[in-house]
């Protein structure tokens, strides 16, 4: 069975874009194709490897290694990429300290690994053990990133590299929301997916969204967007906090009250429907 070859897509206007755009672009591109639920398998290799160097790039310069350690959700995985990818552009030395670096602070004991990623020095440190040999070390480590830059700029190494690959697609915006939605489309399990990445989302969601969907859903209708707060509106009298939102059967808006929220047709003030809470913060409908 042949392995499907994905190209390196960008949206820079042509091949004479400066590095920092075609860096940008395919890191946009990526973000793209993931928000589309596309997978790390469903992409171009070598644009994920760029992607991966830029990401380590960017919090590197920001805080060190520490920050990159902390901000990557799966180190091995992000590694491997990073590793791929340095080799690929050409960027040697940057490997071998990358290597170094991550081999080194894995190493580390657990009092030095957090002190370093800590970065704040314990008040009870005498002046001369402000930093342990291990933390100093990594400190060091981390002067040696920014210095190498001067030598080896990754970005321009990623920039080239990216300019280089077989088969690259250069798109305006129109023709790569085309080519996203057609690779999209191929995904099989593409309604698994976008369920299980709302119910990802849907645990993140402020509490005024979930009673608003709530009701939305015992009213039978489909949310599409809250538009805003009014913290004036007169509901029985009395001037309470509401939301307005939009459905595929108008606009609404939602107002609580202690053991109930409604949804309110804003023209008629008919209540559409109205969910109860529970006592283990779940909802009933009325």
């Amino acid at each position: 069975m042949t392995e499907i070859q994905y190209p390196v897509v960008l949206t820079v206007q042509g091949p004479d874009a400066d590095d920092a755009a075609v860096v940008d672009s395919n890191v946009s591109v990526v973000n793209a194709m993931f928000e589309a639920l596309l997978n790390s398998g469903e992409m171009a290799p070598n644009a994920l490897c760029s992607y991966f160097v830029d990401f380590y790039l960017t919090q590197a310069l920001d805080g060190g290694f520490a920050q990159y350690v902390i901000m990557s959700p799966d180190r091995e995985e992000l590694d491997a990429y990073i590793r791929e990818g340095l080799e690929g552009m050409g960027a040697g030395q940057h490997l071998e300290l990358f290597n170094r670096t991550t081999a080194y602070f894995d190493s580390l004991s657990e009092a030095d690994s957090e002190a370093y990623l800590d970065g704040d020095l314990d008040e009870d440190y005498d002046v001369a053990d402000v930093r342990s040999e291990g933390v100093q070390h990594m400190e060091a480590l981390d002067g040696a990133f920014e210095d190498l830059l001067d030598t080896e700029d990754l970005t321009a190494l990623s920039a080239a590299w990216l300019k280089g690959q077989e088969g690259l697609l250069l798109l305006d915006a129109d023709g790569l929301a085309a080519h996203i939605a057609g690779r999209a489309a191929r995904i099989p399990n593409l309604a698994q997916r976008q369920a299980e990445a709302e119910e990802a989302g849907l645990e993140n969601i402020p509490e005024f969204e979930a009673v608003i969907r709530e009701l939305c859903s015992t009213a039978g209708y489909e949310l599409e967007k809250v538009t805003m707060g009014d913290p004036n509106f007169e509901h029985k009298g009395q001037t309470v906090p509401a939301w307005h939102f939009g459905t595929d059967h108008g606009d609404f808006i939602m107002v609580e009250e202690e053991d109930e929220a409604f949804m309110i047709d804003p023209k008629t003030r008919e209540v559409i429907a109205t969910v109860e809470f529970d006592d283990e913060d779940g909802f009933a409908q009325a």
